[in-house]
């Protein structure tokens, strides 16, 4: 995230950590070489936005050039694989061994029938 800064001397860029739900050694390793392939690249922070992004429809978030997050693991997975930064960071072997696990837990979620759906629809249907 880069903040709003009143004087372009005091501008800066803050790493807003991840879910603890996450492994958090792989989490560090891709963070730090996304930066450094940042800063290799010499990519671009977008500017700040000032405004409720919450509140943007569609096509002002495209004005802004704002993506939408996954929705789900599934999702996440399919970004990941193809995500080069990602990857390179952890290597193929983990990297491959990671979307593995992944799209296994995702299937399994997928078929698993949770208490909600239960108590919500055995006795309605």
């Amino acid at each position: 995230r880069k903040p709003a800064a009143r004087t372009p001397a005091a501008s800066r860029v803050e790493l807003r950590s991840p879910d603890p739900s996450c492994n958090a050694y792989l989490a560090l390793a891709v963070m730090i070489h996304a930066g450094l392939d940042g800063i290799e690249k010499d990519l671009d922070c977008p500017d700040p936005v000032r405004e409720n992004i919450y509140d943007f429809d569609e096509e002002k978030r495209e004005e802004y050039g704002i993506d939408t997050l996954p929705a789900n693991l599934g999702e996440a997975v399919d970004a990941l694989e193809e995500d080069e930064a990602i990857y390179n960071a952890l290597g193929d072997h983990v990297s491959s061994k990671f979307v593995e696990a992944k799209r296994q837990e995702f299937e399994d979620y997928l078929v698993d029938v949770s208490d909600w759906e239960l108590d919500r629809y055995l006795e309605t249907f």
